[in-house]
């Protein structure tokens, strides 16, 4: 094994982020990682280091991709937003008018706005499925809509880790008649030259930096109904080792990419919606994207969280001092953030998987670094 090596830039007044990036490597607690930080089209860090496979024997570059898991979710919430406006009622838009099946067994009246922030009450199946039923997204996305919910929709929220993927990805085909993730490729990657894609071509299957899986089960406090649907069966989860997985689009989990593509696109929480100078999303659906619709007691998660239309709020200040800031982390320690008052986005992506579910050590020193350089 060879020592691991750190490359990249980073802007004057911002070497404390540059030094935090070495620590976390100097403790042993990466193989490989990158993080990188925007403001609007200035990059101000973007660091790459360590190792992209198990054995320590393939550097990590600019170049190497992995799968950024729950992180996805904010830029899938992003596609949705910008076809949403198609709707009259945007987010108040009942999601049985767009997929009538959806409207049975107490769902009638669940909003578009109340499933993307986690409070339809489907986290999951509680009664036992074959797990590659989340490799065919249509059976899946079909069979979780003739569930019903685990409390009264709108009542209380709990996360939902994989089925609002599919959830999402099914409502997004109906309004616009794409993909989600060949509008996330069509409209905002391509164009931009974004190297992100949910839903991975087999042809850069030799970029992608191996997962070293974490070697202990996150904390989730005390069991319910809830959290066992969603983590603990069997089946709540599809195979994420088959190639089947990185092929289909799951968009609460196979986003994959690097620090800059994860920064780039969290950029657009930062500025209203534009990229590049281009308005990709309309003011209206924004807006309605980062008001806050829930806040409180996890059912799901062991903590407080608060949701706009399918991205976190900073409430608990995992993502810097900013509560305004719109963030989320993904299985392992990947995350992404935007802070609209400093104008300023980031993305921290590794491929040494911890136990948390959200704030990363690792994470939270690059975090910590930042801030104080901006200060």
């Amino acid at each position: 094994m060879t020592e691991p090596t750190i490359q990249g830039f980073t802007a004057s007044g911002f070497e404390p982020v540059r030094d935090a990036f070495h620590a976390n490597f100097d403790g042993g607690e990466e193989l490989g990682a990158g993080f990188c930080v925007l403001r609007g089209d200035d990059v101000l860090v973007d660091l790459v280091g360590g190792f992209a496979d198990r054995a320590a024997s393939l550097a990590w570059t600019h170049e190497t991709i992995v799968p950024v898991f729950s992180t996805t979710k904010p830029i899938a919430a992003l596609v949705m937003a910008s076809v949403i406006d198609a709707l009259p009622a945007l987010y108040e838009t009942l999601v049985a008018d767009v997929w009538p099946e959806f409207g049975v067994n107490g769902k009638s009246t669940v909003t578009i706005g109340e499933l993307l922030s986690h409070q339809a009450g489907l986290p999951g199946f509680a009664e036992e499925i074959d797990p590659d039923l989340w490799l065919d997204p249509p059976a899946c996305a079909a069979a979780l809509a003739d569930q019903a919910p685990l409390w009264p929709p709108g009542s209380a929220h709990g996360y939902h880790p994989m089925s609002w993927g599919y959830l999402i990805g099914e409502l997004v085909q109906r309004i616009s008649g794409r993909s989600l993730g060949t509008i996330l490729r069509e409209d905002f990657c391509k164009p931009n030259d974004i190297d992100f894609q949910i839903g991975l071509p087999a042809s850069e299957d030799v970029r992608i930096g191996q997962m070293q899986r974490p070697r202990a089960l996150p904390s989730l406090g005390e069991l319910n109904e809830a959290k066992k649907t969603a983590f603990m069966t069997k089946w709540a989860a599809p195979n994420r080792n088959a190639e089947t997985w990185r092929r289909i689009e799951i968009p609460s989990a196979n986003g994959h990419g690097t620090a800059k593509s994860v920064a780039t696109l969290y950029g657009l929480f930062a500025s209203g919606g534009r990229l590049d100078g281009q308005k990709l999303i309309a003011d209206d659906a924004f807006d309605g994207l980062v008001e806050m619709r829930t806040h409180g007691a996890d059912l799901v998660l062991p903590f407080e969280t608060a949701f706009g239309a399918g991205v976190m709020l900073n409430v608990a200040g995992l993502f810097g001092p900013n509560s305004k800031t719109l963030c989320h982390a993904g299985w392992g320690g990947s995350m992404g953030l935007a802070d609209p008052d400093l104008g300023i986005s980031a993305a921290y992506v590794m491929n040494k998987q911890s136990n948390h579910l959200m704030g990363d050590p690792r994470a939270g020193r690059l975090i910590d670094a930042l801030y104080a350089c901006l200060s």
